[in-house]
């Protein structure tokens, strides 16, 4: 009974407090709107509506106006790099930078901005030199960040691998993947010099990083084959079945010529068939047709091709056909065949491009890193009619 009489007596008095709270709230509010010009909130509806043109002019008036509003200047300063005049949102940022009274997070905040101006205009060590000075502050993950993406554009990878190594992992983003990537760079700078102890040491520190990293597995494979062992080579190439099978088609040729080197070929050909049945794919497709054709002549590729085309109907599987039949067909009625398959061959170049998984970019060869979004290995190694069609 007494502890209900207490709240009697205790809840208006919250009620009162929490009501002068909201009033003072408000009234600080409405103020400050007020003391905003009329343009600042032309602007803001400008973003809203994808505007970012008009924005960028409803703020420099506004800007005019109060040259005193620091949330304006960033505003305005992003809207300008977005928009791809790097110079003009320098020129903000360093303004900012150089005002007097502004708190050290707001100083921070601009000078941050500005390591991005210089990284967008392609001033690297400009920005280098920024995100330096801004590791060990509030924004020290974001500096580290931008130091990954400036040494990655410069490719200077041990620098890279250190700067990875000390950005915090998240749940949604570990960085095993990226540091396995790095090494691998390295490896393959290495092996094309001819230093294949350092390429092995690199290689093996990537499958440490990531032990599903299937790049690293292709150049060990590349790194057996220069040492005479093409034994060991295939082993490494065919275990990425075990970790991502779509990569198979970017060492079917590699697989080919390995066990045509041991005059194994017929063993190797008959590999690829079971790869192309179980994970089918233009390259494979490929790769196994010119090898049929090489072992077993054009009849022998030419049903190859008719088969998978029934199993499988694509555009680049038709392409393929066409281009097997016309083996196979009479000179005097090649005529009209070379013209449908001409025809058929414009269309297919515009589904046989590569596609990122992140972005969407598209593009006519296969990279290991987005040249859209800069992900690493968001490229699967098959075309976008394959991409396209697949469940």
């Amino acid at each position: 009974m007494e502890i209900e009489l207490w709240w009697l007596l205790v809840l208006p008095v919250f009620f009162g407090l929490g009501w002068i709270a909201a009033r003072i709230d408000i009234r600080q509010l409405v103020h400050e709107s007020r003391a905003l010009p009329r343009s600042y909130f032309k602007g803001l509806n400008f973003l809203l509506n994808e505007q970012p043109d008009q924005a960028i002019e409803a703020f420099i008036e506004a800007a005019r106006v109060d040259p005193e509003t620091i949330e304006m200047h960033f505003a305005l300063g992003n809207l300008f790099r977005r928009r791809g005049e790097a110079d003009r949102a320098i020129r903000v940022h360093q303004n900012l930078i150089e005002r007097d009274g502004l708190s050290p997070a707001q100083r921070l905040h601009a000078l941050s901005e500005l390591g991005q101006d210089y990284l967008k205009a392609g001033l690297l060590d400009r920005a280098e030199d920024i995100f330096l000075k801004l590791k060990g502050t509030e924004r020290n993950e974001d500096a580290l960040k931008n130091l990954l993406e400036i040494y990655q554009q410069e490719k200077e990878w041990a620098q890279a691998i250190t700067v990875a190594n000390s950005l915090p992992n998240h749940a949604d983003h570990l960085w095993q993947k990226e540091i396995a990537e790095f090494r691998c760079e390295m490896a393959a700078n290495e092996l094309l010099h001819g230093r294949h102890e350092e390429a092995r040491r690199l290689l093996d520190e990537a499958l440490a990083d990531n032990r599903k990293c299937v790049r690293a597995l292709l150049l060990l494979g590349d790194l057996e084959m220069k040492v005479g062992a093409g034994e060991t080579a295939i082993g490494c190439w065919t275990r990425i079945e075990q970790h991502n099978p779509a990569y198979l088609s970017l060492v079917a040729e590699r697989l080919v010529q390995a066990y045509e080197q041991m005059g194994r070929m017929p063993q190797g050909l008959e590999l690829l068939r079971n790869w192309l049945e179980r994970y089918p794919s233009y390259d494979l497709l490929d790769a196994a047709f010119h090898a049929e054709l090489k072992l077993n002549g054009t009849e022998a590729a030419y049903t190859l091709v008719k088969n998978e085309l029934r199993r499988n109907p694509t555009l680049l599987g038709l392409d393929k056909f066409l281009e097997a039949q016309l083996l196979v067909t009479p000179s005097e009625r090649r005529a009209d065949l070379e013209v449908v398959k001409n025809l058929i061959h414009v269309h297919t170049r515009r589904v046989a491009r590569y596609r990122c998984d992140a972005c969407g970019f598209k593009a006519r060869q296969f990279y290991w890193r987005c040249p859209g979004c800069g992900g690493w290995e968001t490229y699967p190694p098959k075309r976008s009619e394959e991409f396209d069609i697949t469940p």
